[in-house]
């Protein structure tokens, strides 16, 4: 395992596992409307750095309702992968999927924190891959059930990280011109204080605009 290398969009897949309404329902550990800002943040770093992604359901149809349609769009020729089972390394067919991706570093997000992160994070880091948890961009059904997660997949080798820190990890430097203003629409949209002062700095520095859709 190579911590010490700084992830970027060569290195690594992202993984969305049970983002689906009944999943929601049940996570105590942390505001739900930030939950999803931070998710949405991850999925938009993903498709701008073009990262290999992979989604997986549980009991969509029986229990747990389909995946955010807010996620399915921005991933549109991508099916999720269905799963009975809670722990996602148990599943074939999405360890394949993660196989398939060519990529040892695994940044991955879940609900819940507890269960459907903590259980294929150990299998993943078992089964030799680097796994990064995005720790704001998953939830657990009490915050001590989260932080004891968290403290359960560290321990046995998992990075925690949040989703913002992946976007600029991945941007890295600002010269990088063909993600620039992409990612600066996602910090914008999402990035929360970082976002406004970004718009302060365009617009009362720099003399842009008020931000409009498809430009500065």
């Amino acid at each position: 395992m190579n911590y010490t290398e700084l992830l970027n969009p060569q290195n690594s897949a992202v993984i969305f596992i049970d983002f689906q309404p009944q999943m929601v329902f049940g996570v105590a550990s942390i505001d739900r409307q930030t939950l999803f800002n931070n998710v949405m943040l991850l999925a938009k770093a993903a498709k701008i750095f073009n990262v290999p992604t992979v989604l997986t359901t549980v009991e969509s149809k029986g229990f747990s309702g389909n995946m955010w349609p807010q996620l399915l769009d921005l991933f549109p020729n991508q099916e999720p992968v269905e799963r009975s089972s809670m722990n996602s390394w148990e599943e074939p067919k999405f360890v394949e999927a993660v196989k398939a991706t060519g990529r040892k570093k695994l940044v991955m997000a879940a609900l819940w924190t507890e269960v459907c992160l903590a259980y294929p994070a150990l299998g993943a880091l078992k089964a030799g891959y680097d796994v990064y948890a995005v720790e704001d961009a998953s939830g657990g059904t009490s915050l001590t059930a989260h932080n004891a997660a968290m403290r359960r997949i560290e321990q046995a080798g998992a990075v925690p990280m949040t989703a913002l820190q992946t976007l600029l990890e991945y941007q890295r430097d600002w010269s990088r011109k063909d993600t620039y203003d992409a990612v600066i629409e996602v910090v914008k949209e999402h990035g929360g204080a970082y976002g406004q002062g970004v718009e302060y700095a365009y617009t009362m520095v720099h003399g842009a605009p008020p931000s409009r859709k498809g430009g500065h």
